[in-house]
């Protein structure tokens, strides 16, 4: 018996077809009920696997972060509660503009914050993808 929840299970067969991949993911583990952590996130539809917004990094943004959002809401979280987020983008150039929206986003909030420049995501479209940790309010 696990002691984690998880949301939105998923297979990389499925969401990423093209690559030989056969791994079982979650868009979210709750550990212990109290914890979430978040896989990291893109512009992508969660439900239709579309990506979105190709080569506008401030659009991508609001896309992962909306996400973010909807991804703690469906485990009993908010954006408030965010605890730490890591940020990986592909291009520094696009820094200030991810950073922005990103902002409009965690107002207030003050999580623990990596940045990470990098070579590529898992697929050529994708600018930026965030993967955050939360917790869930008593």
């Amino acid at each position: 018996m696990t002691t984690h929840q998880r949301i939105r299970p998923f297979n990389t067969k499925e969401t990423y077809p093209e690559q030989n991949l056969d791994n079982d993911l979650s868009q979210v583990v709750v550990a212990r009920g109290t914890m979430v952590f978040l896989r990291g996130q893109v512009a992508q539809d969660l439900n239709t696997r579309e990506s979105l917004h190709p080569g506008d990094a401030g659009a991508q943004t609001a896309k992962t972060m909306a996400n973010i959002s909807m991804l703690l809401e469906e485990a009993g979280s908010e954006m408030g509660q965010i605890c730490r987020i890591v940020v990986y983008l592909i291009d520094i150039r696009d820094r200030e503009e991810v950073y922005q929206e990103m902002g409009k986003w965690l107002k207030g909030v003050y999580p623990c914050s990596t940045g990470i420049v990098v070579s590529a995501l898992a697929r050529p479209e994708w600018l930026v993808e965030v993967e955050a940790t939360a917790v869930i309010p008593d």
